[in-house]
């Protein structure tokens, strides 16, 4: 009797331990990604799409083919740091998106800022980070930059795009404002010919061929609630529209009150079909959820932690580039 005591007692213990650390419905059991954590995964996915090239100042006009088939063209000589002609060793950033699950790990979403100064989507023609520097130190172009960039990446050529420069905010976040041509000299500029986009940029940083996403339909606000323990320091939720591809909306406004997302600006068509997505760190990987939904006036969408799931960076970018 003393031995099937023993034997129920310990079998009890185990049962209690095996359900505790399955039971994903009870959220007191989750620790939430630090927003350090959150920052340091997506850093890690910008970092792991970071080519580099290196060239000498004085080899004047040269080009760089990018590994998905970017040409970039650059006078050495016309580089200057502080204002002084640089001489010497220089290394050459890049970094190329096009597609949504990019977009999403490395926290680079199609947002334009409006004339109004509201946000929309865009659809994107590609997503660049370029940036010269010598021993650390970012360099300026005194004479701007070309890039011949593959339209077949994005579905083709499309000339109503235009170039965007990306603009981060105090929280590290991007979005998109339209640049402005030079009146004066014409500088500036991106046009489609063939099967190529060419663009002209007059500085280093991030930039955009995109134009803003069109639907006739009319527009609305949506909310959505994420687990227990999130907020906007340490996850992201995403739209991806059904059919684009080549865009990456996001919600970038969090009430703390109400502890919901926002898409406030109103600009979300009705009828719309598309995947809304959840986006943490956990344990040095993504956790994530993600949801079909068909956009309702003033909806709003609500994600439990039983139905996330954990994938590696690499896992993430292709399921979310296999949503339709």
């Amino acid at each position: 009797m003393k031995n099937l005591k023993h034997i129920l007692g310990t079998l009890l213990v185990t049962a209690l331990v095996f359900t505790s650390c399955t039971n994903n419905d009870n959220d007191d059991l989750v620790i939430p990604a630090t927003a350090a954590e959150f920052d340091a995964i997506q850093e890690q996915a910008l970092e792991g799409l970071t080519q580099t090239f290196q060239f000498n100042a004085e080899d004047g006009a040269i080009n760089f083919t990018s590994a998905k088939g970017v040409e970039i063209y650059i006078n050495g000589g016309c580089l200057t740091k502080n204002g002084v002609a640089v001489t010497g060793a220089v290394e050459l950033q890049f970094v190329e998106l096009f597609d949504r699950g990019s977009m999403l790990t490395t926290n680079k979403p199609t947002m334009g800022f409006m004339p109004n100064g509201d946000k929309a989507l865009l659809i994107s023609g590609g997503e660049f980070f370029v940036q010269a520097t010598q021993n650390g130190v970012a360099l300026e172009t005194n004479c701007g930059f070309q890039m011949q960039i593959p339209a077949d990446l994005t579905g083709g050529v499309d000339n109503a795009m235009i170039l965007w420069n990306g603009i981060i905010d105090a929280e590290g976040n991007l979005a998109w404002a339209e640049e402005k041509r030079d009146g004066a000299n014409g500088q500036g500029g991106v046009f489609g010919e063939g099967n190529q986009y060419y663009g002209f940029f007059q500085s280093f940083g991030w930039s955009n061929v995109d134009r803003f996403y069109s639907d006739p339909r009319p527009k609305t606000t949506i909310l959505v609630a994420v687990p227990t323990g999130y907020d906007n320091t340490n996850s992201s939720v995403y739209l991806s529209y059904d059919g684009e591809e080549a865009g990456l909306a996001n919600l970038d406004t969090y009430d703390a009150q109400t502890g919901l997302f926002s898409e406030h600006y109103g600009q979300i068509p009705i009828g719309l079909e598309c995947h809304v997505i959840f986006a943490t760190e956990d344990g040095g990987n993504w956790k994530y959820a993600i949801k079909a939904v068909t956009i309702v006036a003033n909806g709003v969408i609500t994600f439990t932690e039983s139905e996330t799931s954990v994938a590696t960076e690499a896992q993430l970018t292709t399921i979310i580039n296999n949503l339709p």
